[in-house]
């Protein structure tokens, strides 16, 4: 775990409301993965910066036991042309605890690394949490994720 500062970024992607209550994001997240991936939308997204992917979880009514959004996109220059059926939103820079987990996304990998991220006292903000799936991400059954917790 480091501190390290992010200036602001656009996402553009495909979203979902969720959250933890009753493991209804255990099910909406992977769905939005599905249609994410089946849809090829990495591929319709304008104006990339790279081809890395975020998975950011947003709009968090007041902390992760709370409804939230999680917004599955790419990096881009601008939100000036944001296709039909997504959406593009802008994320303030600022100060994040980096976590980095490695290991087969398939077998709960990330949620593992949630799970230990809750049970610490972090000065959360609840502005933009995110998840970086990278180079060393291509692998499923062996990766390594970078993981941003917005704190003050």
């Amino acid at each position: 775990m480091s501190t390290v500062k992010h200036d602001s970024f656009h996402i553009i992607g495909i979203s979902v409301r969720t959250t933890n209550e009753n493991n209804q994001a255990m099910q909406d997240i992977p769905a939005l993965w599905g249609r994410f991936m089946q849809g090829q939308v990495a591929a319709q997204i304008p104006n990339k910066i790279d081809d890395e992917i975020f998975c950011i979880y947003t709009d968090y009514v007041k902390d992760h036991t709370e409804p939230y959004t999680t917004l599955l996109g790419c990096k881009v220059k601008n939100l000036e042309n944001v296709p039909t059926g997504m959406k593009g939103m802008t994320f303030p820079g600022g100060k994040y605890q980096k976590f980095t987990t490695r290991g087969d996304l398939t077998k709960g990998a990330i949620g593992r690394e949630w799970g230990k991220i809750w049970s610490l006292n972090l000065p959360r903000t609840y502005t933009a949490d995110f998840e970086v799936y990278g180079a060393k991400a291509q692998n499923p059954t062996d990766a390594e994720v970078d993981i941003f917790i917005a704190v003050n």
